[in-house]
């Protein structure tokens, strides 16, 4: 949600300083929310809510009782295995996975990277209506986020992990797709703005999907498991930034966002074949 939220008012923030300080200015604003932020972890953080001086003891007690690890896997020597590189590479989920999340955040990174140059470039839109306009689908990111997560922890207690984890995330990146396709075919740039705002909240639905499951099958490695995944994903978002401008100066920007909505697709239908019941360790 963070995430969402911080790019979403980071449009109208960077346009404003732009417009009255100039744009060296606005670089200097983002390095002081930088250096706020690494003061706040500092001071915040800690490996364990045990060294937390904020942290009571009968808080303490309820972190432990919803630990879904033992203690002797979570911590001690455990924490020194050696990860089975071998057996995650083997895994067909860590593989799908690390596809999907590829298609996942090539459409995501069109929106960080290419929604507000759209916007003003080929839709027509000012400065100002531009940096509105975009603040849209960061905003739906972070508010579809946190619904994805209640929705996929609500139906995983009801209906078990294959539909709260892999149901979810197919609806969202699906529906995804599908505002992608209509909202690039919009005559109207403020309706294609909200339409396609509309498929980055949908595509977020699926967000809390990829690391819940990431953390189900890795268990005491699910660091080196979403790690894995998250290299394919921003992998994704690298390609994003040449071929997404590449096939728009060839075939057009709706040929550009058809092909996201294709990523879609075939990221939605790859979690036909996650088990989220799959571990790569059993104790």
């Amino acid at each position: 949600m963070g995430v969402g939220a911080g790019a979403g008012f980071a449009p109208p923030l960077v346009t404003y300083i732009m417009l009255h300080q100039g744009w060296r200015s606005s670089f200097w604003v983002c390095a002081a929310i930088g250096w706020a932020a690494a003061l706040v972890w500092y001071a915040a953080a800690r490996d364990k809510p045990e060294q937390h001086p904020r942290v009571s003891a009968g808080e303490l007690e309820k972190i432990r009782a919803g630990l879904t690890l033992r203690e002797g896997e979570a911590g001690g020597s455990s924490a020194k295995a050696i990860v089975p590189w071998a057996r995650i590479l083997g895994s067909k989920e860590v593989w799908i996975l690390t596809f999907s999340y590829f298609c996942y955040c090539y459409v995501a990174w069109i929106f960080f990277s290419w929604f507000f140059i759209y916007l003003a470039r080929v839709r027509g839109l000012n400065l100002k209506a531009s940096a509105f306009y975009a603040m849209l689908p960061f905003l739906a990111m972070a508010t579809c986020c946190t619904l994805g997560g209640l929705t996929s922890d609500w139906l995983t207690r009801h209906a078990g992990k294959r539909l709260g984890r892999c149901g979810v995330a197919i609806f969202g990146i699906m529906l995804a797709g599908v505002f992608l396709a209509f909202g690039s075919s919009a005559q109207s740039a403020r309706v294609a703005s909200v339409v396609l705002a509309g498929g980055a909240g949908a595509l977020y639905l699926a967000q809390s999907s990829f690391w819940a499951v990431t953390a189900d099958i890795g268990g005491k490695f699910s660091g080196s498991v979403s790690g894995f995944m998250n290299m394919g994903g921003m992998s994704g978002g690298a390609v994003t930034a040449t071929l997404t401008p590449a096939i728009a100066s060839w075939y057009g920007w709706k040929a550009s966002f058809l092909f996201a909505a294709i990523l879609c697709t075939a990221g939605s239908l790859a979690w036909l074949f996650v088990n989220p019941d799959r571990k790569l360790v059993t104790s």
